[in-house]
């Protein structure tokens, strides 16, 4: 069985206001293009299908030309929801499309969806765990012991029939998963907040899950896993995040390199898995440039002027119309700013510092009294600390 792994695709994403759709849709095209080239037999949409839970309706055409296009190449499809996604939204017609091939779990209601692929080697059952959220969990199954994002996922995993003798399993899932006690490698667009020996850790608003689930009740052959945005494994070579499709994040090319890419091409074996990462090459790429505007814009030195540019200057003064001149020579130029001198930034590291190691409730009350000019009273405190457990901030 070979299965291709993706994840994160985000249609409709808009990044600094540029419309990123015509880049998802090429770089799909080399996806259906590896698919027939290494005689997929599945591929699995590790979640945040789109970017919001109401995408637009060009993103939605896109995403049913994409799954048309593998129904029709009799490529399966293994599709769970993200915390970007919509589950009802995914949820719609999954019975229908599940009669050609496509499996979407978009809700979590009590049990994973197990979906079983012929293949000469025997069959591959493949597990799908649509993005949960404990309060979800809790609802579903209300006597597991479900107190955090990681006994959540281990209840619902819980729900799986026992794992049959010589049968390979597939786990697709959406969630931050933390080996042992390394972090992932975040892109720029994911924000991390860290405390190993407190509450966790939480990376895009969803906190970690333990990798050792994955051990659990018999395993699993592969994991493929979404929410990170850059390709990695996770403590096993069978643990890993796909990455995103694309680059969503100018901060992802910080140091001028533009970053790599790729769809993992999974081979289940009967005696064992291999992971060959495929590169996928996007029409446009994002790259930060450094030095004075003028060399920067100079048309001898000027290269792939179609990518995506952040640009930090090193004039001594700023130049007029900077922007301009710039997009005169990088139509695609996204952001522009300048080199901070030595020590310039220096009296602001303090206050940045005093900020970030505030809590939340400190950081809402200061922005309460200064918009309302008095404290939260006892009754507006319950309030927000019953908001927050219900979004599970």
């Amino acid at each position: 069985m070979r299965l291709l792994h993706l994840a994160d695709l985000h249609l409709g994403k808009r990044v600094n206001g540029f419309d990123f759709l015509p880049d998802q849709r090429a770089v799909l095209e080399q996806v259906l293009a590896l698919c027939a080239e290494h005689r997929v037999g599945a591929v699995a949409l590790a979640g945040d299908l789109y970017d919001a839970p109401v995408p637009p309706a060009a993103a939605v055409l896109t995403l049913d030309w994409f799954l048309s296009e593998l129904a029709g190449r009799g490529v399966a499809v293994l599709a769970v929801s993200g915390n970007h996604d919509s589950a009802e939204r995914l949820d719609y017609a999954a019975g229908l499309l599940a009669r050609q091939g496509v499996y979407i779990a978009g809700r979590f209601t009590g049990r994973l969806p197990v979906v079983e692929l012929p293949d000469p080697d025997g069959p591959v059952e493949c597990c799908l765990l649509p993005f949960v959220r404990a309060a979800a969990v809790r609802h579903c199954l209300p006597d597991a012991p479900v107190t955090d994002y990681d006994s959540a996922v281990a209840a619902a995993l819980a729900t799986l029939p026992p794992r049959r003798p010589g049968v390979r399993r597939v786990l697709v899932a959406h969630q931050t998963v933390l080996a042992g006690r390394s972090l992932p490698r975040c892109a720029g667009s994911e924000s991390v907040a860290a405390e190993l020996e407190g509450a966790g850790v939480n990376i895009g608003t969803v906190e970690a899950v333990r990798a050792d689930r994955f051990a659990e009740n018999g395993g699993f052959d592969y994991v493929a896993l979404g929410h990170i945005h850059r390709p990695q494994s996770l403590g096993s070579e069978t643990v890993r995040y796909a990455g995103s499709l694309l680059s969503y994040s100018l901060d992802e090319c910080r140091g001028g390199t533009a970053p790599e890419k790729c769809a993992l091409l999974v081979e289940l074996g009967a005696g064992g898995t291999a992971v060959t990462p495929l590169p996928l090459r996007p029409p446009r790429v994002m790259r930060h440039l450094t030095g004075p505007l003028a060399a920067l814009t100079d048309p001898d030195r000027v290269t792939d002027r179609e990518d995506y540019i952040w640009a930090t200057l090193t004039d001594d003064t700023p130049q007029p119309d900077a922007m301009a001149a710039l997009r005169a020579a990088y139509p695609n130029a996204m952001r522009l700013d300048y080199a901070l001198r030595p020590g310039a930034g220096d009296a602001a590291l303090p206050a940045a510092e005093a900020l970030a190691a505030r809590s939340f409730e400190e950081l809402f009350g200061a922005f309460f009294e200064q918009m309302q000019g008095r404290g939260l009273n006892d009754a507006e405190q319950a309030e927000l600390a019953a908001l927050r457990e219900e979004v599970e901030l």
